[in-house]
């Protein structure tokens, strides 16, 4: 019964409205920005992969600007982009795939906005450390005193719960789950190797784990896009009929089919209900928790970084989602039967399904590793969220450590338990997190929009020098 009413709940947290509220934000500030955050976007880009954004010269911050930007893509590419674009293909078709990619450029200004406050409302804690995030910019910002204290609460409240469900337990389940199936390594011992491994990462706190995720997150990455180039090459004969099999069933208003779907009919709603929901779940714009990364960097100014921290969603959507669903459309798995259950394809099983069609058994151990890793990273992004958030709830940083510990020995828990109930209260507490930070977006609109455009003349004086 009980699990029931939270399914229930889940489904509508996650339904149209949210969905709406969510993209109707990102359309909202893209226009009050002026576009700026689409035309800037290559800017930001070539300033990301500078060789300045990985010291620490400019400003005052904890970490340099590259390793803010890779500890929130930690938190950011995991199990979404290879399991949730898989899932999104199968329950709203192919087309699903083009409305992950409509909700990820507005979501571009979602990400700039709150990262952009995060920063400009940030704290140093007794300890010399930067804290800040969406409950400071609530808490400090807002004109309603009162209303910005509880929405800053409520935020806090629901990241820890949500960084400790869908950022640490559903993560240690897809790892445990997805080595076991392919290397037939049992569970427990799974278990035992992450809680290890993230106990002696995340004990270093922020500094450690964005030393780590500068260094796993882009080589990961690097390694999931060239295998998934390859496996689209090979199948290159049927790309052209995969794109346009993508298009057709986007825009569809009727249920429609198409020659590499297999058992998939899917209509233009069903398509961007699964491509809008699976877009913002995998790049969390609008969630509120890149932001709290965000406000660790060093910068002189928070507008420089918030552009840094944007093209999070550019890497995790445009470029990593599009990879594992091309990769699927032009395979010919998607609507096919698995021999081994007698089922269609879904989930991690279809992604294997379509690697493999290209290189075989070593596709199947790439996805898992892939799997792994992302899902890994994901546990210390989510872990440095949450000890944030408890740090603003508790009002002192001095009960961090024992959130830490606690944190690692539930990542076993998530990796040997298999708790829907637990999967689907977090997956609401994620839902839940994005209501004040979208409030809080909205009312601050004007304030963002005031700021993008006075730091545009720092811009252009930066492109002039060139």
């Amino acid at each position: 019964m009980l699990s029931k009413i939270i399914s229930d709940v889940d489904a509508f947290v996650w339904g149209p409205v949210m969905l709406v509220l969510l993209v109707g934000t990102g359309i909202l500030l893209t226009i009050r920005c002026n576009f700026l955050t689409w035309r800037n976007l290559p800017w930001a880009i070539i300033k990301t992969l500078s060789k300045e954004s990985r010291t620490k010269n400019r400003g005052e911050g904890d970490v340099s600007p590259f390793s803010a930007l890779t500890t929130a893509l930690a938190a950011t590419i995991g199990t979404g982009n290879i399991v949730g674009v898989a899932t999104a293909m199968v329950s709203g078709g192919a087309g699903a795939l083009v409305w992950m990619w409509i909700s990820a450029c507005f979501g571009l200004s979602s990400k700039f906005s709150e990262c952009m406050l995060a920063i400009k409302y940030r704290e140093v804690n007794e300890k010399g450390e930067m804290s800040g995030g969406p409950m400071y910019t609530m808490k400090k910002a807002l004109k309603n005193k009162k209303l910005g204290a509880v929405l800053g609460w409520l935020f806090a409240l629901f990241a820890v719960i949500a960084s400790f469900g869908i950022g640490n337990m559903t993560q240690g389940n897809s790892i445990s789950t997805a080595v076991h199936e392919t290397f037939g390594v049992s569970v427990s011992t799974v278990g035992a190797v992450i809680t290890i491994l993230a106990l002696l990462i995340i004990i270093g706190g922020i500094k450690t784990i964005s030393k780590v995720s500068s260094v796993v997150v882009p080589v990961m990455a690097i390694f999931y896009v060239i295998a998934g180039v390859i496996v689209i090459l090979g199948n290159i004969s049927n790309l052209p009929a995969g794109l346009s099999m993508i298009f057709h069933m986007a825009f569809s208003v009727k249920a429609v089919g198409g020659a590499l779907c297999g058992n998939i009919v899917a209509s233009m709603m069903n398509a961007a209900r699964y491509g809008v929901a699976r877009g913002c779940f995998s790049n969390e714009a609008g969630m509120g928790s890149a932001a709290i990364t965000a406000a660790a960097a060093t910068t002189d100014h928070p507008v420089r970084q918030a552009y840094i921290n944007m093209t999070g969603t550019f890497w995790d959507t445009i470029v990593v989602c599009t990879i594992t669903g091309l990769a699927i459309a032009s395979s010919g798995v998607l609507g096919q039967i698995d021999p081994a259950t007698g089922e269609m394809y879904i989930g991690s099983a279809l992604t294997i399904a379509a690697f493999s069609t290209v290189l075989g058994k070593v596709g199947g151990y790439l996805v898992t590793i892939g799997i792994a890793l992302f899902a890994f990273s994901t546990i210390l992004g989510w872990e440095y969220h949450g000890e944030k958030a408890f740090e603003y709830l508790m009002g002192t940083h001095k009960f961090n450590m024992i959130y830490r510990i606690i944190f690692s020995l539930v990542a076993y828990v998530g990796a040997t338990q298999t708790l829907e109930l637990v999967w689907n209260f977090s997956d609401i507490a994620n839902a839940l997190m994005a209501i004040p930070n979208l409030i809080c977006m909205l009312l601050l609109s004007g304030e963002i929009a005031k700021d993008v455009k006075e730091f545009q003349k720092t811009i252009e004086e930066e492109k002039a020098g060139k």
